[in-house]
């Protein structure tokens, strides 16, 4: 993770500087989250893993893709204007996601190794890919993409 947070700094700079409001609240409260997440884990002082920190971002995405609907629901375009921006920002944190092929050799790969054949084994699947995609795809997408497998 050294090398997250001494991106997250120096972007936090850059942003300054630019004056760039939405990337500057963005990595804001990133930054607010990873502390608060390596406080947590071990108290101050601590560091959180690499798959720690790629979580604080996704769970930072999932809240403003939530957001982002909530706006576009109750036709507030200008604020899911400012959320799809800081969408934006935060997605340079995370790793380039698993393309659908690799995806799916992961999926076969664990199903193997757990000899897994009905959904009851859906849990231990689930948890071998999460742990060997290692932050590169979404829980949702996985999740999905097992269930159709194990029928």
């Amino acid at each position: 993770m050294p090398h997250l947070t001494a991106q997250l700094q120096e972007d936090l700079k850059s942003a300054m500087r630019a004056k760039d409001v939405v990337a500057l609240n963005a990595l804001r409260a990133l930054k607010t989250a990873l502390t608060n997440a390596a406080i947590e884990k071990g108290g101050l002082g601590s560091a959180l893993d690499l798959a720690e920190a790629v979580a604080i971002v996704r769970k930072q995405v999932k809240q403003r893709h939530e957001s982002l609907a909530q706006y576009a629901a109750n036709d507030r375009p200008e604020l899911a204007a400012i959320e799809q921006a800081e969408i934006s920002v935060l997605q340079r944190y995370l790793p380039a996601a698993l393309s659908a092929a690799d995806l799916d050799e992961l999926i076969t790969g664990a199903i193997a190794e757990t000899g897994a054949s009905s959904k009851a084994d859906l849990g231990k699947v689930i948890k071998l890919v999460q742990d060997k995609a290692a932050g590169r795809a979404d829980g949702k997408t996985l999740s999905q993409a097992v269930m159709q497998r194990l029928k």
